[in-house]
């Protein structure tokens, strides 16, 4: 049998490099793995840990087209972070000057959930679990 499917990164394409770096490991505060300049595509790559072993891959490249359309472009819609206190996460983000909209209950799961976004306007969930 095959083994079942579990995530192992996201990519996601920076605009401002410093910005989305502090962003990711200040505000969030994702522990850096590694972290590579490439200089023949003038682009950097940080590598990012979240819980569980799931990373996130931080890319920068010069003149890479804004997202078309937000939020319900085709592709990838948002990411989500299952958090244990969406009130503390919401506390550390409005700290950090993000802004960060009303908390919601999911009608399906009961759960409670909100959205946010990352320097380029990247839709960002907390999903309380």
């Amino acid at each position: 049998m095959t083994q079942a499917l579990r995530p192992h990164h996201v990519a996601i394409i920076a605009s401002d490099y410093q910005s989305s770096k502090h962003f990711y490991t200040e505000v969030l505060g994702l522990k850096v793995i590694a972290e590579t300049y490439r200089a023949a595509r003038d682009s950097w790559k940080l590598d990012l840990e979240m819980a569980g072993g799931v990373q996130i891959e931080l890319f920068t490249f010069p003149n890479a087209p804004k997202r078309p359309t937000r939020p319900e472009a085709q592709g990838l819609r948002h990411l989500a972070f299952a958090v244990g206190d969406i009130d503390a996460w919401c506390a550390r983000l409005a700290h950090h000057g993000v802004e960060v909209e009303p908390i919601r209950v999911d009608a399906l799961t009961n759960a409670r959930f909100t959205f946010f976004q990352d320097p380029d306007g990247l839709p960002l969930e907390l999903y309380e679990t």
